[in-house]
């Protein structure tokens, strides 16, 4: 005889509880993530001992209350930078004690040091490289630990890679369509395959990546839904702005999300071409 395994029981007041908690926690971060509060102060902020406030925070924000800090650091070092501030003053900026702090989270974050991003990429080297896909002809942006972009011709090659270079335009960029024509066999032909992957991105931007790599093949979701998986269900234009800061066509599926009522927006290379990868995936699957 089957037997049936008993409802399990989930306990909404509770989950009420701590998305309060944790609103409280993202308030008090938000307005002192300068001072780089310890866990102790960001617990008693929530009401909650370390270890509890801990374990809830991570679940619902997709990363330690220290992770949080440092994305919020980085981000204000990065802005810094941009703005043509000086490492050491993109460090006070960021609320650290030095530029050797800002080294690390730095490499934490974006796997290049705060000289090379305010030197927007100068002494990093890529191989670019246009061929053939089954989409149209791809751009491929490729670093030593593998692949950090694959953009589309659109309108033409030189201006695809142009939005690609555009992210590191002191560093090196070498072409050899060669290279692009292999990552491409590996991509569209040698399905299964791992393809490693070097993405620079913020830790917000990486969780909804990761979220964009759930969605199968030949499904769909809205960008509220990835709001949702990522624990901020407000938050779905943030996500749209992530989503579109995607440097990997394809591979990291943006083209699978839509508007909430359906239609196909805001897709980088085009929306006929977010038309095909769609009716093709659909007939794959």
């Amino acid at each position: 005889m089957t037997r049936f395994s008993e409802p399990i029981s989930y306990d909404l007041h509770a989950a009420q509880r701590d998305y309060e908690r944790v609103s409280e926690a993202l308030s008090f971060l938000g307005e002192h993530w300068q001072d780089h509060p310890d866990l102790d102060a960001a617990a008693r902020s929530a009401g909650l001992s370390p270890h509890h406030f801990q374990r809830i925070f991570s679940r619902w924000v997709g990363m330690s209350p220290k992770k949080y800090i440092g994305a919020l650091a980085h981000d204000a070092a990065r802005e810094a930078l941009d703005g043509g501030a000086s490492v050491l003053d993109a460090s006070f900026e960021a609320g650290l004690s030095g530029p050797s702090r800002l080294h690390d989270l730095f490499i934490a974050h974006e796997q290049v040091t705060p000289g090379q991003a305010r030197a927007k990429g100068q002494g990093l080297d890529f191989v670019w490289g246009a061929t053939p896909t089954p989409f149209g002809t791809g751009v491929f942006l490729v670093a030593p630990r593998g692949l950090s972009a694959l953009a589309f011709a659109e309108p033409d090659i030189e201006t695809a890679f142009e939005d690609l270079r555009s992210r590191f335009p002191a560093a090196r960029f070498d072409r050899d369509d060669a290279v692009a024509n292999d990552w491409a066999q590996r991509i569209f032909t040698a399905y299964g395959q791992p393809i490693p992957l070097a993405l620079y991105g913020t830790p917000w931007q990486r969780q909804v990546w990761r979220a964009l790599l759930s969605i199968p093949p030949g499904r769909t979701v809205s960008y509220r839904d990835i709001a949702a998986q990522v624990c901020l269900p407000k938050a779905a234009r943030a996500v749209g702005a992530a989503v579109g800061a995607n440097p990997v066509s394809w591979l990291i599926p943006c083209h699978r999300v839509l508007a909430a009522d359906g239609r196909l927006t805001g897709y980088h290379w085009g929306v006929s071409r977010k038309r095909a990868m769609l009716a093709y995936e659909a007939v794959s699957a």
